[in-house]
């Protein structure tokens, strides 16, 4: 069967990555340049699809800077170093749904009914884009929205990682074969790919590979 991957460079679409491709999916991955901080990310999305020998790697370029609103695309708002209550200012608004719009576009092109994407609904930051009820939300629109849909079959938005700790995601990952020395989380990782150890993605990173009892392979500034 041919699937779509949400292919962002990270730890947790680098797991999901290799857990589609041992499900013997034709793997088709797409990753965005969207005006994010840090590109390095893009660099490791390039080397994951490569090592799972993903059928085609399309990166799609949108700026989100013109609309700013986030940490993550807007260089005047710092990015924060301590935990945050609420949804932090790293959320990037509706990226998940721009994001699964390609996707599922692609989808239809490929004539493929699988979509993965890499959200979590236990260690994340407090993103409404990543719980449960959207991607129930956004299946439906899926069903709705397609001509898949509406000539009765379906594109199936799987998330495997949704209900997994971070050391779970780690420990599944290392099962998978997943490099994550070559991933990059890091909201603000250097060009040489160097996290910065203080963001709330290094934050749970970090966390995750202490909770799963493994050594972090993260390359540090």
């Amino acid at each position: 069967m041919k699937a779509v991957i949400l292919l962002s460079g990270g730890l947790d679409s680098a797991t999901v990555l290799a857990i589609a491709s041992q499900q013997s999916c034709d793997c088709y991955a797409m990753s965005f340049a969207y005006g994010q901080r840090s590109l390095v990310e893009l660099d490791a999305a390039k080397s994951l699809a490569k090592k799972f020998k993903v059928k085609d790697h399309k990166i799609i370029s949108i700026d989100l800077a013109q609309l700013g609103g986030s940490a993550l695309t807007d260089t005047t708002i710092a990015i924060p170093e301590q935990e945050q209550q609420g949804v932090p200012v790293t959320y990037v608004p509706a990226r998940n749904t721009i994001f699964l719009s390609f996707a599922l576009a692609y989808a239809e092109v490929l004539n493929a009914q699988d979509i993965f994407i890499g959200v979590n609904a236990v260690d994340y930051s407090g993103y409404p884009d990543c719980r449960s009820e959207y991607i129930a939300s956004f299946q439906q629109t899926a069903r709705l929205a397609t001509k898949i849909g509406v000539e009765g079959r379906e594109i199936k938005i799987h998330t495997p990682l949704i209900d997994l700790g971070k050391a779970e995601i780690i420990q599944r990952g290392l099962e998978l074969d997943v490099d994550y020395s070559q991933t990059v989380s890091c909201y603000q990782a250097n060009d040489s790919g160097e996290a910065c150890g203080v963001c709330d993605s290094c934050r749970l990173r970090k966390e995750g590979f202490v909770a799963a009892d493994v050594s972090d392979p993260t390359r540090y500034q």
